[in-house]
């Protein structure tokens, strides 16, 4: 009481003060803003005091920051050398020098950043023109909203920015140079995210988006999921009082698009609101492939080539609310919607070869079309506990629940079969009947939670929590051929499956943090209990149950070294479940020569990584290096296989289920040995107060076996991201974006190697830059892009190429309305599920702030 009635007999001081100066006719002003150097927030009421500098200790001036750390004084004094000290409660005392003179009668100090004064470790932040990164013991932050290539790029473009993340020319994304890690949204997972991260994260607007966390070794509170990492993406947010609302739309060669984003605020209610909408149109991509069988002379070359073209919508929106029941407890709601749908068409012809490469054994053309549908419908509520006597006690409660639901409809024809042999044999042999699929998929999931977290004295805290998940899993593919060379279609049990799989997950964690001056310390220890029942109604396959269970540890330290560098390192097990692609054992042989089928009898897969990193951020330059080695025996590895057994393979004992001779089998397996070494490198240096230059790259050494397969592959990787901004007179903002990689490992070949470059310009026009018009291309001057796989097993050799559109060029145009000071209140923990391997090996997820 007595610390306010003397801060605000300061600030009537200073108004009066204040009020005198502004009757003087000579006069000096003197301005600044003080920052919190960890959270780069302003530093309210601290202690101002301006005296000569020949007599320090009388002072000519005395007042206080306002509550954003702004200040702003007229002295009526002589000229002369000056000294300014700044004070606030647990923080270093703050000493500027400076000069007055009669030529300049503004000074302006710019920045003053203040310091703990017990110089407790809370993370370490560029200071620049404006902060991009921020590190702490466990994870990296990068600000999307601070860069200005938001404005007109999307999610998957800007995360080519983000330290210890890669995303290769075909859109696969890498954390850590791995492909299984996880993505979370606000600190809520959305698994349809992590199934489909090319199409959402290529969709959504990166002006959406907060910032993005790298959480490169997730702690005990964490889901044991995801051996590379986790990927968290914090959306923006609005403010105390008011409202806000912003409205964009955007016109490209490829798409278009529209969205929204309104917030309101009344009284202890909060409001926000986020949709967008895309539609896609692609034009022709095409594909051709190529494999010699070593083991046969008769059909030993196997062309095939394809065009595809599809187009489509994509659609997410976000609906969230808070409400402050009182001081110490917080209500949280949302709901949360992704997906879309599409239609494609493809036509193709394949040809088998005999040994001369000339003698034609069989053929065939294929004429598909058909649509699909893909969303994520999830919703959540969190209660939030705060105790009386110390605000950084806490208890959450949480619930959540998500449904995914899928579809896939499609048509396909056979035409101009030939064959050297009788037609109808091989049409028998390879199946080659028109057919139509209609699958259904749905993955349906409850969550509950409870997190508690305490703080012991000035140096300790303890969290600890438990969560229980029932998730429910289906698949159910129906397979129709047609009658005869009619148009009508028949249902083919023996072709079609139905599969149910349903997991109790139950999770218990406790952690520790010390956190000591320069230095901390995070251990923590999570117990994970997995109960998996299997049923099959229709297609082939017992029924089955399996537990498992995982002890999961995980420790990081971190030391502050001066002011601006940050040493950490940190050792983390992780676990990888298979997920119902990897599980699901439908026979999928709707192309006869290219077969999938997955493996019910999987088991966890187990990652252990050691990391170790070094960052120093000034006002110039700032700097990430991270060296990581990483290992795992039992790894769920994709492998194919050529059928050479003479008439086919049955497989389940079923004969529909015929894999014809030259057909390339593929499914999964626990076979795969890697040991990767890797080092990713972040550089930044603000060359003037208008020019960035960044660069991130990455290179590792892996190694990948499989004694069972008596396979081993190995070799360098590396990557690189670089780019300029730079802002012209006007605030015209210029963006010039290269990078490439280099071919990428895996265990029975290696892909395709890329590069890009992308440029941009936007300009905002208005009070406070409402109206932003941006201008974009990527890859002009390349109409199409180039891959190329190798693969290579016991008895075959396969290639393949592509070619996809790569020019992409457009306009966008936003407008805000309104205006709005701080973002709905969140619940310090909330839930995240992160531990599901998808279809593909790629997987996203997100965590809320506050985490």
């Amino acid at each position: 009481m007595k610390h306010k009635l003397f801060l605000l007999l300061l600030f009537v001081c200073t108004l009066s003060i204040t009020g005198w100066a502004q009757n003087s006719a000579s006069f000096y002003t003197i301005k600044g803003v003080l920052l919190d150097s960890l959270t780069q927030e302003g530093e309210p009421y601290a202690t101002i005091k301006i005296a000569k500098k020949s007599t320090p200790d009388k002072a000519v001036k005395m007042t206080v920051t306002d509550t954003n750390g702004k200040f702003q004084e007229k002295l009526n004094v002589a000229a002369g050398d000056y000294v300014l000290t700044i004070s606030s409660i647990g923080k270093i005392l703050v000493v500027r020098e400076f000069s007055l003179k009669p030529s300049v009668q503004m000074v302006d100090l710019g920045t003053i950043l203040s310091v703990e004064a017990t110089n407790e470790l809370e993370g370490v932040e560029i200071v620049a023109q404006k902060p991009l990164v921020k590190i702490d013991v466990d994870k990296i932050e990068y600000s999307i909203a601070d860069d200005p290539d938001s404005k007109s790029n999307s999610i998957l473009e800007m995360l080519r920015k983000v330290p210890m993340v890669t995303v290769d020319g075909e859109d696969n994304v890498q954390v850590n140079g791995s492909s299984s890690f996880k993505i979370h949204v606000n600190g809520k997972p959305n698994n349809m995210m992590s199934n489909n991260p090319k199409d959402v994260l290529k969709s959504m607007p990166a002006n959406s988006i907060k910032y993005i966390e790298v959480i490169t070794s997730p702690g005990a509170k964490y889901d044991a999921e995801g051996i590379g990492g986790i990927l968290n993406i914090v959306t923006v947010g609005g403010g105390f009082d008011g409202y806000t609302a912003t409205i964009r739309a955007s016109v490209g060669n490829n798409d278009s698009g529209i969205g929204g984003y309104t917030m309101v605020k009344q009284d202890k209610l909060t409001l926000s609101a986020n949709y967008n909408y895309n539609y896609n149109y692609r034009p022709n991509s095409y594909s051709n492939s190529y494999r010699e069988n070593y083991e046969s002379d008769i059909e030993k070359y196997l062309e095939s080539e394809s065009r595809t073209k599809s187009r489509g919508s994509f659609q997410h929106g976000n609906l969230e609310a808070s409400y402050e029941i009182d001081s110490l407890r917080l209500l949280t709601v949302a709901f949360g919607m992704y997906g879309g749908g599409g239609k494609n068409n493809s036509d193709g012809a394949t040809v088998m070869y005999g040994a001369n490469h000339q003698d034609v054994t069989y053929r065939y053309r294929t004429d598909n079309h058909g649509k699909s549908s893909w969303y994520s419908i999830n919703g959540n509520i969190d209660y939030q506990r705060t105790a009386r006597s110390n605000k950084e006690r806490m208890i959450t409660l949480s619930y959540k629940i998500n449904s995914q639901p899928q579809t896939d409809n499609s048509y396909n024809t056979y035409l101009d079969i030939f064959s050297e042999d009788q037609t109808d044999n091989i049409v028998d042999r390879l199946l080659l009947k028109n057919y139509h699929s209609d699958g259904k998929t749905n993955n349906l999931e409850h969550t509950f939670q409870v997190d508690y977290t305490t703080p012991i004295g000035k140096l300790h805290t303890i969290e600890t929590g438990a969560k229980y998940i029932l998730r429910r899993n289906s698949s159910d593919n129906q397979f129709f051929e047609a009658a005869g060379g009619s148009d009508d279609y028949i249902y083919n049990e023996e072709r079609s499956s139905d599969y149910r799989h349903l997991n109790h997950i139950l999770a218990a964690y406790a952690g520790y943090t010390l956190k000591y001056k320069a230095f901390s310390f995070k251990p923590g220890i999570r117990y994970e209990q997995t109960m998996q029942r299997v049923k099959y109604i229709v297609g082939p396959g017992e029924n089955f149950n399996s537990n498992f269970s995982d002890w999961v540890p995980s420790v990081s330290l971190g030391m502050q070294v001066g002011e601006t560098q940050n040493i950490r390192g940190s050792y983390s097990m992780r676990i990888w479940r298979p997920g119902i692609w990897n599980l699901n054992p439908y026979f999928n042989n709707q192309n006869p020569m290219l077969i999938n089928q997955g493996n019910p009898n999987l088991k966890t897969e187990k990652g252990h990584a050691f990391d170790l990193s070094y960052s120093n951020f000034t006002a110039k330059f700032n700097i990430n290096a991270a060296l990581r080695y990483s290992f795992s025996n039992n790894g769920i590895e994709n492998i194919s296989r050529l059928i050479t057994t003479p008439g086919g393979e049955i497989f389940d004992d079923n004969p529909e289920h015929l894999a014809p001779e030259g057909a390339l089998y593929s499914t999964y397996a626990n076979i795969g040995k890697r040991k990767e070494t890797g080092l990713n490198l972040f550089l930044n240096w603000n060359a003037t107060s208008k020019t960035r230059i960044y660069l991130n790259g990455r290179g590792d050494y892996t190694d990948l076996r499989s004694d069972a397969q008596g396979l081993h592959n190995y070799g360098w990787n590396a990557s690189i991201h670089g780019g300029i901004q730079h802002t012209l007179p006007l605030d015209i903002r210029l963006s010039l974006n290269v990078g490439g990689r280099t071919p990428r490992i895996s265990l029975q070949g290696k892909g395709s190697g890329f590069q890009y470059y992308s440029f941009g310009i936007n300009r905002s026009f208005l009070k406070e830059g409402r109206l932003t018009l941006n201008v974009y291309c990527n890859n002009v001057f390349e109409k199409y892009r180039h891959f190329d796989n190798h693969m290579e097993g016991i008895n075959f050799i396969s290639k393949s190429s592509s070619k996809y559109p790569s020019r992409y060029f457009g306009f966008s145009i936003s407008y805000r309305i309104g205006e709005l000071k701080a973002s709905v209140k969140k619940a310090s923990r909330s839930i995240n599920n992160d531990d599901v391997k998808e279809g593909g090996g790629e997987a996203i997820q997100t965590q809320g702030g506050g985490q």
